[in-house]
């Protein structure tokens, strides 16, 4: 019965199911929506798989008496708890401190159903009405919480979430395989040293460490005296995370210290099928009754092909989960899966989506392993692209012919993200397939709008954020206004484009907008840099320092010059 697969959220549903306990109870700051591109819906499917019972308590109430805490009361193994999608503090609040009016994550985009720093509210009353019941961290926000971190809504680093939430362990990047080992491990009663031993797991330890061969970081008081302290801390992080074989990261809190345990190697092709073929609904709890979720009605239709990037720009956090390294799934697997969409309510044959965090980096890898396993560069890409890395696009055209052969698929988009420095350089397209690629995304993936995100136009604003130089993105728009000359399409250019970041003046700005690459472009599309927690962006705009070189950087902090920034863009645009 399909009751079966259900994932329960209340006691009625718990009853339903016939269960008279509950392993492993999740909560979480979104609504929960069960789909594979929403990470509590795959951890609770994965540890499903293997024979758990799994219950999810979505945007419980911590306003109230906590009655949502303790309604399905203790698990039999413990506790699971995540922010949701996003870090809580980028949901609440923009660029500008200001709070959000609506919610992409909550029903009909309600806002304020999650507290501030949820991970940490969550476990704290999770902490104190069941003491002895183990609490594991995970998802976007611990993640990126997990050291020392600069907090740009407090204005100050903040230490490990384990140190403010008091969390038993956190589950760091893309937790399937170290949940399903926590999990045994728990149910087999192993002592905490062996718990301790498991890859991609963090956690805090009194006294002093005895790790051999560990990479130990300044203490978070260091950091707190010492901005250089914190920038040089970023900087070995980043490397490690970067490496197919960190070691052990130990950074001394207190009395005692905080140890990351090194990663998981990338998940191999069949693993990564593994996450996806799932029995997911692909739908929003029925608790919901149909009402709209905006961040579900984004992606009901899409489908991801692989997860990682390898762009390493400073500001961005999409990696910092997945990492560096490509997991791509099979064609198998996304095939089957596009195939499957046909039983969803709505569907019409239109995918909006055939991607991942960049599109087009599908099966990408080195093609010399050996070297990738010493490479120590954090992208691959900038600041130029490695000369070990596969850049052809052949296996993703196939995929695409292979889609467009599936009778219930009428259109398909490529909605993600892509990297044009994967298949031009500056003396044009690197072969012939990216020139096919490029073509076919213009003409047939796109809904009459091309984005792509330049980000600035200044190269050494670009060199703050990693980002290829401005010259790519003018012999991009030649060729794809050459393309929809030819054809007689009707499609537009979109570049995005970011204000405030460190390094970027005043003048950068007016700079920016005088572009003669930009005239007759629509360009509307500026954000205004927000330092988010582990970015070499955010520790930049802390301490003034670029974490890379220690090289001093501008940084423009005040809110109020910081819009000017970005309406400046606009007032140049407009004359």
């Amino acid at each position: 019965m399909a009751e079966d697969y259900m994932i329960p959220t209340s006691v009625k549903e718990v009853e339903k199911l016939g269960w008279d306990y509950i392993d492993v109870i999740i909560f979480s700051g979104d609504a929960f929506i069960d789909h594979p591109s929403f990470g509590t819906a795959v951890i609770a499917r994965y540890l499903q798989k293997h024979g758990y019972r799994i219950a999810v308590v979505p945007q419980p109430n911590w306003r109230d008496d906590l009655r949502d805490f303790r309604k399905l009361g203790r698990p039999r193994l413990y506790f699971g708890v995540n922010s949701g999608a996003m870090d809580s503090m980028v949901n609440h609040y923009t660029a500008s401190k200001r709070l959000r009016s609506n919610d992409a994550y909550t029903p009909m985009g309600k806002a304020g159903q999650r507290p501030d720093y949820a991970v940490t509210v969550y476990t704290r009353i999770l902490k104190k009405l069941y003491p002895d019941i183990p609490v594991v961290i995970g998802g976007i926000e611990a993640s990126l919480r997990r050291l020392t971190h600069y907090d740009y809504w407090q204005d100050r680093l903040f230490p490990s979430v384990l140190a403010d939430s008091g969390a038993d362990y956190l589950s760091y990047g893309m937790g399937e395989r170290t949940m399903l080992a926590l999990t045994r491990a728990i149910e087999a009663g192993q002592n905490a040293s062996d718990i301790r031993k498991i890859p991609q797991l963090a956690f805090m330890m009194s006294g002093r460490h005895n790790v051999r061969d560990a990479l130990v970081l300044h203490s978070f008081e260091e950091c707190l005296s010492d901005k250089k302290a914190f920038a040089e801390n970023f900087h070995d992080i980043e490397t490690a995370a970067n490496m197919l074989n960190p070691k052990v990261i130990i950074e001394p809190y207190g009395n005692g210290y905080v140890r990351v345990n090194p990663p998981y190697p990338p998940a191999t092709e069949a693993e990564t099928d593994s996450f996806w073929d799932l029995p997911y609904t692909k739908l929003p709890h029925p608790r919901y009754k149909g009402r709209h979720i905006p961040a579900y009605e984004m992606i009901k239709f899409s489908v991801n092909t692989h997860r990682g990037c390898f762009g390493g720009c400073n500001f961005c956090t999409i990696a910092a989960p997945p990492g560096q390294f490509i997991q791509s799934r099979s064609e198998k697997s996304i095939l089957r899966e596009i195939e499957n969409l046909k039983s969803l309510p709505g569907f019409a044959g239109n995918i909006s989506d055939v991607g991942a965090p960049t599109a087009n980096m599908y099966g990408m890898k080195g093609r010399n392993q050996s070297l990738c396993a010493v490479c120590r560069r954090k992208s691959c890409l900038f600041p130029s692209p490695c000369r070990n890395l596969d850049r052809s696009h052949s296996r993703l055209m196939a995929l695409y012919r292979e889609i467009s052969g599936i009778r219930s698929v009428r259109h398909f988009y490529i909605g993600s993200g892509i990297r044009y420095d994967l298949f031009l350089d500056e003396s044009g397209f690197i072969d012939r397939v990216s020139y096919d690629y490029f073509r076919e995304l213009v003409l047939e993936h796109t809904s009459g709008i091309l984005k792509v995100a330049p980000e600035h136009t200044e190269d050494r604003v670009l060199k703050r954020m990693s980002k290829p130089s401005f010259r790519l993105f003018s012999i991009l728009r030649a060729e794809f206004d050459k393309i929809v000359g030819e054809t007689g399409r009707h499609c537009l250019l979109i570049p995005y484009f970011i204000s405030g970041h460190p390094g970027c003046t005043m003048e950068d700005m007016r700079r920016l907008s005088a572009n003669p690459s930009l005239r007759g472009i629509h360009t509307d599309q500026v954000q205004d840099f927000t330092p988010t927690p582990m970015t070499a962006s955010s520790v930049m705009f802390y301490s003034g320092l670029d974490p890379d070189t220690m090289e001093p950087v501008f940084v423009e902090r005040d809110i109020e010059m910081k819009r000017r920034q970005k309406s400046f863009f606009f007032r140049r645009r407009t004359r």
